[in-house]
């Protein structure tokens, strides 16, 4: 059973659905213990980082989320549920988060007025090296993005993909150990982006 995390925000139902296509077993849940006990873990990702961590304290998720990844339980974070899972977010004035990856997450400032913000629509990932999630699936493929801010992990080995929007070539999908996220939609991304969610259903959660 894959636990999709409910903290009051992000794209539950588009989630299950895309689960669903695959025939694949999905809970939404906001309960911990039903999320210690998934055998994978999804944090789907709409909305703000202020107000995404408020609920994540008030429903006592932030410990289940950390208790799931120590124990490298297969953990995939989508849009929000990539920026999150960094140390802080410049969003809302300045938001710790989960501190699962170190780093930042930033705001989109083009200079080039053709640069929209938010970014919404499709563009291209490039694959920094080979993973799992990306089994059967090119590089420079395209995906669904809607965001505004985008992350900035310290350590580059993580980093299995990039995308240029706004000037800025930023990691549009995170790697290490048990954990991935994507800053696009797998969701709302067709037949490759359901190509990567059946890829992280089969995963056992190593790089390799």
């Amino acid at each position: 059973m894959i636990a999709i995390i409910d903290y009051r925000a992000g794209n539950l139902t588009s989630v299950r659905l895309a689960l669903d296509a695959l025939h694949v077993q999905s809970r939404i849940t906001d309960d911990p213990a039903r999320i210690r006990d998934a055998e994978r873990v999804v944090f789907p990702g709409v909305g703000a980082a202020g107000a995404a961590m408020a609920n994540l304290v008030a429903g006592r998720l932030v410990e289940a989320i950390h208790d799931v990844v120590s124990r490298r339980v297969p953990f995939l974070g989508i849009c929000l549920g990539t920026q999150i899972a960094l140390d802080r977010s410049d969003e809302d004035g300045g938001v710790e988060c989960l501190g699962l990856l170190p780093g930042n997450v930033r705001p989109f400032a083009p200079v080039d007025p053709w640069d929209k913000v938010p970014q919404m629509g499709w563009n291209s990932v490039t694959l920094r090296r080979e993973h799992p999630l990306f089994e059967g699936i090119e590089s420079g493929s395209e995906f669904y993005f809607v965001h505004s801010y985008y992350p900035e992990p310290e350590d580059a080995a993580c980093i299995l993909g990039t995308t240029r929007y706004a000037g800025v070539d930023f990691a549009s999908v995170l790697g290490a150990g048990n954990l991935v996220a994507t800053q696009f939609h797998p969701e709302k991304s067709g037949k490759t982006g359901l190509r990567l969610l059946g890829n992280f259903c089969r995963w056992d959660g190593k790089d390799s």
